[in-house]
């Protein structure tokens, strides 16, 4: 299993809607999208730290959602919520309990 980590810095006024928003909008998308397993979204509500966590079933269904403009256009609805662009890392999951 694979796992992409966007971490975001949300303007602190807006983290309530940057909540919901992957809540309402984010999610089920994600679920739409072949491979997915899963989504974890962190939020420091006194910062404006975000880290989002979604995990994938292969390497290639991840990164397939980066090429096919998926990944993009998630983090587009965010625009103005964020201060400043995000952060895109992949990791292989090794342990999940």
């Amino acid at each position: 299993m694979h796992a992409r980590v966007v971490i975001s810095q949300m303007q602190l006024a807006k983290v309530d809607e940057g909540i919901n928003l992957v809540r309402d909008s984010v999610a089920p998308a994600a679920k739409q999208q072949q491979g997915f397993k899963g989504i974890l979204s962190l939020a420091d509500r006194n910062t404006g730290k975000g880290i989002s966590i979604t995990m994938w079933e292969t390497e290639a269904d991840m990164k397939a959602g980066e090429a096919s403009g998926y990944l993009q256009e998630q983090i587009a609805k965010f625009s103005a919520i964020f201060a400043a662009p995000p952060t895109t890392e992949h990791y292989e999951v090794i342990v999940q309990v």
